[in-house]
């Protein structure tokens, strides 16, 4: 099997990424396609309404991501906060990519508190995506810089 050596891992704000919508979405691994029925539960389910970060909540998760990749010793190589979902392109650990993402994802969290934010401010879960080679890596890093100011 060969070595992984970087990842890319994406997690979306509240409410605005719902399984079904008119977007595709990934579950188990597996991207599917729009269902309107599920679409429609999962927003019916919401306990409030979506999350779209501003520019300066946008920036207080970015700076609180990197602080957290400065503790954990992790480069980033690529980090797009955008109004809805994170893209992060980080360095391979050893630590769990699951603990990894939480703690990222706390950060970003505890940041937002000290800004006033209340409520749920993620969803569950996250995507990750495994770079074993240089020229991988180097795709995700410019899918991520693609990102950075939608």
């Amino acid at each position: 099997m060969p070595k992984t050596i970087a990842y890319m891992v994406t997690w979306t704000t509240y409410g605005t990424w719902l399984q079904g919508n008119e977007r595709p979405y990934v579950k188990d691994g597996q991207i599917l396609d729009a269902n309107e029925p599920l679409s429609a539960a999962n927003k019916e389910n919401l306990e409030k309404d979506p999350l779209r970060l501003k520019r300066e909540q946008r920036r207080i998760v970015e700076d609180a991501i990197r602080q957290k990749a400065i503790q954990f010793k992790q480069q980033i190589y690529a980090l797009a906060v955008c109004s809805n979902h994170v893209h992060l392109v980080v360095s391979y650990t050893p630590v769990p990519i699951s603990f990894i993402v939480q703690h990222y994802k706390g950060a970003g969290l505890m940041a937002l508190r000290k800004a006033g934010v209340h409520g749920k401010v993620w969803t569950k879960g996250f995507d990750k995506r495994y770079c074993f080679d240089e020229a991988t890596l180097k795709k995700k890093i410019e899918y991520v810089n693609k990102h950075r100011h939608s």
